[in-house]
């Protein structure tokens, strides 16, 4: 039998898939992840989740900015990143690093996923591959450990 990460390196079992649609999130529920992160609920707060909820899946602080400051002329981008950082802190945004460039953020989704980054471009994949999860589960288990979470960053070029 062929070593499952030679094959995983040849492409040969389960090749990463994009996936191609997410679970919408109800706006409704925006109020209750400022209340259970123990803050006050303000329409910056709100806008800056809505933002991170509509368009582009990974985007970075500034583009949450840009984006947010043409509806709240008021917001600085300084509160914009505190509160990213917070979301991030209580598990609502996963934050996507790569090298020198800025952070990508996205809201947790429901379903579990990893990231291609093209290091040239900063293109994101997302894809879900049953046999990284299973080998993950693996390696934990010979060390002792009981997973409660990861995040696979793969880098390459598109």
């Amino acid at each position: 039998m062929m070593d499952p990460m030679f094959q995983l390196a040849r492409g040969a079992q389960n090749p990463p898939e994009k996936l191609v649609s997410r679970d919408p999130w109800d706006k409704s529920e925006f109020k209750r992840i400022i209340r259970e992160m123990g803050l006050k609920v303000t329409g910056q707060r709100l806008s800056i989740l809505d933002s991170l909820s509509s368009g582009r899946v990974h985007v970075t602080a500034q583009e949450v900015f840009e984006e947010v400051v043409e509806k709240s002329p008021e917001i600085g981008f300084a509160t914009v990143y505190r509160f990213l950082k917070k979301l991030k802190d209580s598990g609502f945004v996963t934050e996507v690093r790569m090298g020198g460039m800025p952070a990508r953020y996205e809201l947790t989704p429901r379903k579990h996923h990893d990231h291609l980054t093209c290091q040239k471009c900063g293109k994101i994949v997302e894809f879900e591959n049953q046999t990284i999860e299973a080998i993950q589960l693996q390696i934990a288990k010979a060390h002792n450990f009981k997973l409660t979470g990861h995040l696979l960053e793969l880098y390459g070029l598109c």
